[in-house]
């Protein structure tokens, strides 16, 4: 008997009933900046995959570590380099941009769309995945984690679905950037060790939100997208 994929569902809480199911996503995550010249193919590739479905999540981490040249990138987070540098100590090797991570198991340069989609690939039979849920509430967020074996850490990622900057210095001078699902927050709402578990958080920075349970090693086990923007959550509390 072939075992039934697990699935996650996303609830459409404004709608008062929950999204079509859909199967948990492959997660990409680019490590990148505006103000590094190599960046922008990346970029381009992962506004690609952001308009190709709910078959994979790609979210766009920019870094601080550019920010010492001519260009600040308005997007650049702490959180983003610290997860980068989380990820070149596991993998044995330096942080640079554009860096590409599938599913926290595989780090290639980020503008390798050949190796990207083979990463990818590869993700999407790696296994059953632990169903996780992403909801709007009237003041929050809601996301629940079922059960399953192993553990890790609950993450909220807050982000943009697309923005286009104008770079005036720097390595990119006198370029308009397109970037999508760009990173505006990261959460860590808690631990996971195998029991379901439901956890609430204030509405993340980021015009909408995903949430990844990752383990120890780096491996992200679960992931969902939040279906609708996050302003919805307000418009809610005030009915």
């Amino acid at each position: 008997m072939r075992p039934v994929a697990l699935i996650t569902v996303a609830l459409l809480l404004a709608a008062g009933r929950p999204a079509v199911a859909a199967e948990r996503p492959v997660v990409v995550e680019l490590f990148t900046s505006q103000s590094c010249s190599s960046c922008p193919p990346a970029e381009a590739l992962i506004g690609r995959l952001a308009g190709e479905g709910a078959g994979v999540l790609p979210l766009a981490f920019h870094v601080t570590y550019w920010n010492h040249l001519d260009w600040r990138d308005p997007y650049a987070l702490r959180a983003a380099t610290a997860r980068q540098g989380d990820y070149a100590a596991r993998f044995g090797g330096a942080s640079y941009t554009p860096q590409a991570v599938v599913d926290g198991q595989a780090a290639l340069v980020g503008s390798d769309e050949a190796g990207l989609r083979a990463a990818i690939a590869r993700a999407r039979g790696a296994g059953a995945a632990i169903p996780v849920t992403l909801a709007r509430t009237g003041t929050g967020i809601a996301a629940r984690v079922g059960d399953g074996s192993g553990a890790g850490r609950v993450l909220l990622i807050g982000f943009d679905p697309s923005h286009a900057t104008r770079v005036l210095r720097g390595e990119n001078a006198g370029r308009t950037i397109e970037q999508a699902n760009v990173v505006r927050s990261v959460r860590d709402l808690g631990p996971w060790s195998g029991a379901a578990a439901t956890f609430q958080a204030a509405t993340p920075e980021g015009e909408t939100a995903a949430l990844l349970l990752q383990a120890a090693d780096g491996r992200i086990l679960g992931a969902a997208r939040l279906g609708g923007p996050l302003a919805e959550t307000a418009r809610e509390s005030l009915r």
